[in-house]
């Protein structure tokens, strides 16, 4: 067999989800080559199925994706305002309230944030890419090796071809094989729990606003679409998740009806069920020798923000927009004080987020009659600190 000639390129994504497609968009009029390799069709990419996950994104996602030409790609009737979000605990009528803010980033805002479908977001992030030449997209591969000298990054793909680059960057998942393969290490957390998401339609107005329940033995939080839609999200301890899973969508739909006691009058199941396993991931550096990871690469969040996709589009603008000056200045663009910059900037910022919210979670998610005393506390006291309502709003602005 003739082995296939190496590739040369100057940047190399190693996954196009969203995140590596945002990358990719970030770095499209630089002037650099860039190639990004997937495992799945092009037409999963131009196309992708619901996949149950709606997306809460802040101010500061829909400013950049604006200015990425992403945004454009999201039908209107698909974005969802988000007004307001509710904090239950367990059968208490106590709410923890974050209300509409006035401004957000120095604007007038009428919404803390806004929800689109995940399978929207990816349609328009591919779409966002189309027409640039020095973007080439190599679907239907894996990576099977890469090692990066002080003079290049190599990854050999699945056909046995050879790519040569500058930067590689890790964009694969949160249990990235790439980083594996860097030798970075990660702090994985596996909760033991299953997430279980559907939308459903109801009787009862939502008031476009967002409800975290912490109810005994299951969270559920209800994200508004329209004012009677609702996506519904479920996390419960695995063994408990197949008794659910088992439930015909009619009496899935009765059981959340039951656990929500009225709140949005009478539902009905108005999509396909899904359900993942519940894992959160921060590696324990964001870059090694010519390498970078992004998106859920360096860090896959618990849903409970529903905020996961923000840090990947944050991770793929601030690595993105010091390569494209270090390649205007002529220096390189995987340098080692490049790419420390890049980790500064953000594993700071993602380790309180990610760490913060797995204690948050342990809490909630702890039904002992200490935990719950406790929890109840913890609700009333932040609803009366003026500070750390603003503090938390404004992460859930961006």
């Amino acid at each position: 067999m003739t082995a296939l000639p190496q590739i040369k390129t100057d940047v190399l994504i190693i996954g196009a989800g969203p995140s590596g497609l945002s990358l990719a968009r970030v770095l499209a009029t630089s002037g650099l080559k860039i190639t990004l390799i997937e495992k799945n069709p092009e037409s999963l990419l131009q196309d992708p199925p619901f996949d149950g996950r709606d997306i809460a994104l802040t101010h500061y996602s829909r400013e950049v994706m604006q200015e990425l030409g992403m945004w454009q790609h999201i039908p209107q009737q698909d974005i969802y305002r988000l007004r307001d979000a509710k904090v239950v605990n367990g059968v208490s009528d106590y709410q923890l309230h974050f209300p509409q803010p006035d401004t957000a980033r120095g604007k007038p805002a009428d919404s803390l944030g806004f929800l689109v479908s995940n399978h929207n977001i990816r349609k328009a992030a591919y779409a966002s890419i189309q027409g640039y030449s020095n973007i080439t997209l190599m679907c239907e591969h894996t990576a099977t090796d890469v090692k990066t000298t002080k003079e290049h990054a190599y990854a050999t793909l699945d056909n046995g071809q050879i790519i040569e680059a500058r930067l590689l960057v890790a964009a694969d998942s949160r249990l990235s094989q790439v980083r594996n393969q860097l030798g970075i290490s990660a702090d994985i957390h596996d909760f033991g729990r299953t997430v279980i998401v559907f939308r459903v339609k109801h009787t009862i107005s939502n008031n476009h606003s967002a409800f975290e329940c912490f109810h005994y033995g299951r969270t559920l939080a209800l994200l508004p679409l329209e004012a009677h839609l609702t996506n519904c999200v479920i996390t419960i301890n695995n063994d408990k998740a197949a008794e659910l899973l088992k439930l015909s969508p009619e009496d899935l739909a009765r059981d959340v009806e039951q656990q929500l006691n009225g709140h949005l009058g009478s539902l009905s199941m108005c999509s396909t069920i899904h359900h993942y396993p519940l894992v959160g991931v921060h590696a324990n550096a964001f870059y090694t020798q010519r390498a970078a990871l992004i998106g859920d690469a360096a860090v896959g969040m618990h849903p409970v923000t529903a905020h996961g996709f923000n840090l990947g589009l944050q991770s793929a603008v601030l690595l993105g927009e010091r390569v494209i000056k270090a390649h205007q200045q002529g220096k390189s663009i995987a340098s080692h004080n490049l790419l420390a910059q890049y980790q500064q900037k953000h594993i700071l910022h993602t380790r309180l987020m990610y760490h913060g919210t797995n204690a948050i979670v342990s809490l909630f998610t702890n039904d002992t009659p200490y935990a719950r005393a406790f929890r109840s506390m913890v609700i009333r006291a932040s609803d009366h600190l003026p500070p750390l309502k603003n503090l938390i709003i404004r992460q859930l602005t961006g």
